[in-house]
């Protein structure tokens, strides 16, 4: 389900006995620096000097033209300098650069591009073991780099209902060059065997799980990928931080629902709750249950739905086949956000209708079927051809004949009106001609 992220080039490998470790004791104690983990704001100060200092916080700001100086390769260098190069390269990876000019400062952004490859290389390699100042400086780097205010959306500059831009209306983020490589470099990290889940779940702390959430709302569909596989390997490493995931999630869930209705990142947070859903244990917990019945339901009622909606009905789908007796919730939750104008959405519900009736037992089909068949017969008799023929379609699926066969006696009745209406006049010759088997069906079923 989640983006596989591409492999790069030859790895530099070096052997365990040459992981970084901090310089052995003499006059000056090795360097230190604290996380400042509200790094959205700037920090206002003179650009560092790489050769100083290094108990100073780096400073976020563009640097001058031949600041950035080009540092040795960590393999080039002996072990014992290795944890201080290592920590002026994160400092070269702090600037952040204004890629409106591409023309601007291109030597700095080479530099910074080629020491944060060089970074994932040495992570991915599985050779470095960081200590925890390297790691506390390294979510601090991909903090400086990542946590930033978004852009106003396109949908807050015009007057658009549809939430579904055209392909070419697509925004990218303009420092996606370097953006690219930091995300990669945080996932690296979360994913290596070498990285100590007691030291990095200090760092990769509730502040932080939650200022990558506020980020899935970017437009740039490239960043929400990486978001969504780094959120979800955060999900499945950190059991500390299950619960706390779930309820922020579900609260973007909320606000969307109920306040704005404007999210770009529904489908790919969906996307990591259809697979967490798949690892339900069963008996299901009630806390899963309202979760079905408060946030995916109606996750239906939203006018954007057709951009996340294979996503959702993933998510429900899963919760009927884990447990049956959530069939008859989940058609009357559908039921209730049946749209009433919205022809497009209505055959999006058609479908889900039917995947959902596919888990569906005896018991839970007679407790639902009366509202149900009562709306597909409106579907059925809709002047919009794709939506009566979709409502038509459900007779060719055999579990679901199965169903109404056994239940005739109640079924037809409730849409007899409705095929009766189609053979006399409606107006498609397709939709003429299945209601004319759907009728013979019943005649098979019961002369």
């Amino acid at each position: 389900m989640f983006t596989k992220i591409m492999k790069r080039g030859q790895r530099n490998k070096v052997s365990k006995a040459e992981a970084i470790e901090p310089p052995p004791s003499s006059n000056a104690p090795p360097p230190s620096v604290t996380v400042n983990h509200a790094s959205r704001s700037a920090v206002a100060a003179g650009p560092p000097s790489l050769g100083g200092n290094l108990h100073a916080h780096p400073v976020h700001s563009v640097p001058s033209s031949g600041v950035v100086e080009v540092l040795p390769l960590l393999k080039d260098v002996p072990v014992s300098d290795r944890h201080v190069l290592f920590l002026k390269k994160l400092q070269i990876c702090c600037f952040s650069f204004d890629f409106s000019d591409t023309l601007k400062l291109v030597r700095e952004k080479e530099i910074k591009r080629q020491t944060l490859l060089e970074l994932v290389d040495l992570i991915q390699s599985g050779s470095c073991k960081l200590n925890e100042t390297l790691q506390e400086e390294l979510v601090r780097m991909v903090s400086v780099n990542v946590f930033r205010c978004l852009p106003p959306a396109s949908h807050e500059n015009s007057a658009s209902e549809t939430g579904d831009p055209d392909e070419d209306d697509v925004y990218f983020e303009p420092s996606w060059p370097h953006l690219q490589l930091v995300y990669e470099l945080v996932l690296r990290y979360i994913v290596s065997s070498d990285t100590d889940n007691k030291v990095a779940k200090r760092y990769l702390d509730h502040s932080v799980v939650l200022k990558l959430l506020d980020l899935f709302d970017t437009e740039d569909p490239r960043e929400r990928e990486y978001l969504k596989t780094i959120l979800h390997r955060v999900y499945g490493k950190f059991m500390v931080h299950r619960p706390f995931i779930r309820k922020a999630i579900n609260n973007i869930f909320y606000r969307f629902i109920f306040e704005t209705e404007r999210h770009s990142g529904i489908g790919e947070l969906l996307e990591i709750l259809g697979s967490i859903i798949n690892g339900f244990a069963l008996p299901m917990k009630e806390e899963h249950k309202l979760f079905l019945v408060r946030v995916l339901i109606p996750l239906h009622k939203p006018k954007i739905i057709s951009t996340y909606h294979q996503q959702l009905s993933y998510c429900i789908t899963q919760f009927v086949e884990k447990d049956y007796k959530l069939a008859d919730t989940v058609i009357r939750g559908l039921l209730k956000y049946w749209p009433v104008t919205n022809c497009g959405k209505e055959v999006l519900f058609l479908g889900e209708l039917e995947e959902v009736l596919e888990g569906t037992l005896s018991a839970e089909f007679q407790g639902c079927m009366v509202p149900l068949f009562r709306q597909i017969g409106r579907c059925l008799n809709s002047s919009h051809f794709q939506v009566a023929e979709r409502a038509l379609f459900l007779w060719n699926n055999e579990h679901i004949v199965g169903l109404i066969a056994q239940n005739r006696q109640v079924v037809l009745p409730l849409i007899f009106e409705a095929l009766e209406k189609n053979m006399q006049g409606h107006w498609n010759q397709a939709v003429h001609g299945l209601t004319a088997n759907v009728r013979r069906m019943f005649l098979e079923m019961d002369s």
